[in-house]
């Protein structure tokens, strides 16, 4: 299981905002994505506390947000400490 899981759509910049600077740190995450799936997007609606915009974060079970707040969290480094230290995965050469 992942410790990351973003709840995502095809279409959305922000999510493949969000995909790519998980990417480019090199953590690995559990991509959920809910365009054309109710019984996912309702899932993520609870699990976010009546969220409906994507991408919807969760890092280690909780609910950190969108793209805006885990740009911040990598802004400030506090999205290593989040991951409980977890180094990223080197780059692929």
């Amino acid at each position: 299981m992942s410790l990351v899981t973003l709840y995502t759509k095809k279409d959305c910049p922000y999510s493949r905002g969000a995909k790519a600077l998980l990417n480019q740190m090199g953590i690995h995450y559990e991509d959920i994505d809910v365009t054309y799936d109710k019984r996912r997007l309702l899932e993520m609606m609870e699990r976010s506390n009546g969220g409906i915009s994507v991408p919807q974060i969760f890092i280690a079970g909780h609910h950190i947000g969108g793209f805006s707040e885990l740009t911040r969290l990598q802004q400030r480094g506090d999205l290593t400490a989040l991951l409980g230290g977890q180094e990223p995965a080197p780059s692929p050469s």
